[in-house]
């Protein structure tokens, strides 16, 4: 077999029911040209139900068909178009290429445009991963997370500091700017932590994981610009924000463990200790009364949570061993 027609590639593809890694596949020269019409459909971002229904029902009446006309040309089923028409169905790749070969308008046309902010933030929070994505690359972007999260651990104790002088000793230990440099750090950090969560819901297929996580580090953005911008405008009543923070945060975290037991399959024992601690601790935040305790119960959490990001990216880098020596 000629080197050309070894192309190899990883994928995200599952390997366990609940787990999803890279894999190195080989193909034939033939299969070769299908899977590239395979990628290129892939790669296109149709537009979305109900949007692409009525898109579709609107280049059909321009071109002054029926249903019944439309179909004739496709040789595909009345109800099927009514179905799409409809938005009651997602139609596959190929239907909708027929259809609007039919109808005379190209597929790159109706593909959805993200705005360049957009595709930024996606990128930013990992959000829209491609399949075909190397290991290497969830392997960099994991091990960037878990040492995030080693920065955030530290910082953690030099925040804890500075804000118990501010907001109980009503004091402030540094100037404005120190403060402000030290809490946007901390959110970079932090940031860059929950990317790993993120992916790793990706990776292992965990939904609840992925969007936890999102929804952690947006309340989290939104509460440290109050905490930089109450420094310089004031007037902000911070009492009743740290309570309702704590309040958001906790039930938040709370679900943030539940999905991280979710792993407990693919990752065992480890999953299962961190998202009990995860519930306890997030749980006592929620309560504001146990808030302190909550808090501290932090300290374990994030040990926990930088072991366990370091021991998928662990088994990325194993998995992608064994393929390359298969």
């Amino acid at each position: 077999m000629s080197g050309q027609s070894q192309a190899k590639k990883f994928e995200i593809l599952s390997l366990t029911p609940n787990i999803a890694v890279s894999k190195m596949k080989t193909s034939s020269s033939n299969s070769t040209a299908e899977s590239t019409t395979s990628k290129e459909t892939k790669n296109l971002k149709i537009m979305e139900q109900p949007a692409l229904g009525i898109k579709i029902s609107e280049l059909r009446k321009s071109k002054g068909l029926t249903q019944e006309e439309l179909v004739e040309q496709c040789n595909i089923s009345v109800r099927t178009i009514q179905r799409i028409e409809a938005g009651e169905v997602t139609p596959r790749s190929y239907t909708i290429k027929t259809i609007l070969s039919a109808l005379d308008y190209d597929l790159e046309d109706i593909k959805t445009t993200d705005s360049q902010v957009t595709k930024e933030f996606k990128k930013l929070f990992l959000l829209d991963i491609d399949d075909t994505k190397e290991a290497s690359f969830l392997t960099r972007q994991l091990t960037i997370s878990w040492i995030s999260g080693i920065v955030y651990f530290i910082l953690g104790f030099g925040e804890f500091a500075l804000d118990y002088a501010r907001y109980f000793d009503y004091s402030m230990i540094t100037s404005n700017a120190v403060y402000s440099v030290i809490k946007l750090t901390v959110l970079a950090s932090f940031i860059l932590f929950m990317r790993g969560f993120i992916l790793s819901g990706k990776i292992f297929k965990n939904y609840l994981l992925r969007i936890i996580a999102f929804i952690l580090t947006i309340m989290t953005i939104i509460f440290y610009s109050y905490d930089i911008v109450s420094l310089y405008l004031g007037g902000f009543d911070y009492m009743y924000i740290i309570g309702a923070y704590g309040v958001s945060i906790g039930i938040i975290g709370v679900l943030f463990g539940i999905a991280i037991i979710r792993l407990k399959n693919a990752l065992g024992t480890l999953a299962k200790t961190t998202g009990i601690f995860q519930i306890i601790a997030y749980g006592c935040m929620a309560t504001v009364i146990l808030g302190f305790l909550g808090y501290f119960l932090l300290t374990p959490v994030i040990i926990l949570e930088v072991i366990l990001l370091y021991r998928i990216s662990e088994m990325l880098k194993a998995k992608q061993k064994e393929t390359e020596l298969a």
